[in-house]
């Protein structure tokens, strides 16, 4: 509280107060995640009102505190003139530093709903007795999770309601504006889930099999790049004179020249650049392991200039992170392809893909043009099958012409 410029009036509310030195340790937390210092000086405010609401109910031990308490405090002071819409995150992050101190009692761990455990059961089975990997337990529970959701919400599961017809309206549903692949994959989802419920003797037979597949065959379609004038267009959206353009301009290269994965990019630590041999560490996130790759010229410009002047100050070693304060890492693929399709819109590129996986395709495509053969394109993407390659095949028009069969008593 030193560091922060506060009123000695307020200083001294708090001063000898059970609050004061967790008060304390909260401002320090603040700083440390790169709170400015108007924000603290109005949590401390808050806990201020905090200390004499409590004082005038007769709380002297911290040991009471907890959500309830803390919601009844919040319940009176919206209604004055202090209220602040931060409050309620303030007081949940104040609650957390005296639990750490161990001051208050732990929080209680909400009951979960049936579905939701049963879910959980499902995803400890894929992750153990089927060993599948982090990105497979994720979707495949989301899927899940939705499902059992919609039959049942927080009431009983009952596995009399878990029926065929039930399973089709899901996902005719959930499938109904995606494509191929999210609908082989919601499918494979549920296939999967009835095959655990007989596993576990929740089902008598293993009807998953009756589950319709559909057809996706693999190369059946083509795949759908941006034009290189497309790709130069959405760098060029990103405001440089702004960190957060900056920042997001670098999300964009590592998109668009080195055809990396969302997952890959949110994965990224300052440790896997080697800044001397031009290299880049990347961690697969779909359990792969990793791969060293060149750093090209611009890439590399761009992301030292956000970690030499843009990035904020964080304890985390990713290399992205959120500009405002927590200053959290972007953890997650959700968080980086937000900024490519948040740049593909806002440049009114018109594209039957919105994802940052186009980034990928569109590369493959102009390495494609310029020269380069099926198996270079698959290093650089990192494909583990040379059918994930294969596809490029198909766009390759002047090799293709190549192989046309001549029309009888026709031109080719």
């Amino acid at each position: 509280m030193n560091t922060v410029f506060i009123p000695i009036e307020t200083i001294d509310a708090l001063r000898g107060s059970p609050l004061h030195p967790f008060v304390e340790r909260y401002v320090a937390l603040l700083k440390q995640q790169g709170y400015a210092d108007g924000t603290a000086k109005l949590h401390i405010r808050l806990f201020v009102h905090l200390q004499r609401w409590l004082k005038a109910r007769g709380y002297s031990d911290l040991d009471k505190l907890d959500e309830l308490l803390f919601e009844a405090f919040l319940r009176e002071y919206s209604i004055g003139r202090h209220s602040h819409l931060g409050a309620p995150m303030a007081l949940r992050r104040f609650l957390g530093v005296l639990r750490e101190a161990g001051v208050t009692r732990p929080a209680k761990m909400p009951s979960l709903p049936p579905a939701r455990r049963l879910t959980d059961d499902y995803r400890c089975f894929l992750r153990d007795q089927r060993g599948c990997s982090v990105l497979t337990v994720g979707k495949y529970g989301q899927h899940v999770d939705r499902f059992l959701s919609q039959l049942f919400g927080i009431g009983p599961v009952d596995m009399r309601q878990i029926t065929f017809a039930n399973v089709i309206a899901f996902v005719e549903g959930t499938t109904s504006d995606h494509g191929q692949c999210f609908t082989k994959q919601v499918i494979n989802a549920i296939r999967s889930f009835l095959r655990f419920l007989h596993y576990c003797g929740k089902l008598k037979s293993d009807w998953a099999g009756s589950v319709p597949r559909i057809a996706c065959w693999q190369l059946a379609g083509l795949p759908k790049p941006l034009s290189p004038d497309a790709v130069l267009k959405i760098l060029d959206s990103c405001d440089q004179t702004t960190i957060v353009g900056r920042r997001d301009h670098a999300i964009l290269l590592l998109l668009a020249r080195l055809g990396l994965r969302p997952g890959e990019i949110a994965a990224m630590k300052i440790d896997d650049i080697d800044w001397e041999s031009a290299r880049l560490t990347v961690r697969s996130n779909k359990g792969r392991g990793w791969a060293r790759m060149p750093l090209p010229e611009d890439v590399g410009k761009a992301i030292a200039r956000y970690l030499r002047t843009d990035r904020p100050s964080s304890p985390s070693r990713n290399v992205f992170v959120r500009i405002p304060a927590p200053h959290n890492p972007l953890a997650t693929s959700r968080a980086v392809a937000a900024r490519a399709t948040a740049a593909m819109v806002r440049v009114g590129v018109k594209s039957a893909r919105k994802g940052a996986h186009i980034f990928r395709h569109s590369l493959a495509s102009d390495m494609l043009r310029q020269g380069a053969s099926l198996d270079e394109i698959g290093r650089v993407l990192r494909h583990t099958n040379v059918r994930s390659t294969a596809i490029y095949a198909k766009v390759d028009i002047n090799a293709l012409r190549r192989l046309a069969v001549p029309m009888p008593g026709g031109e080719r």
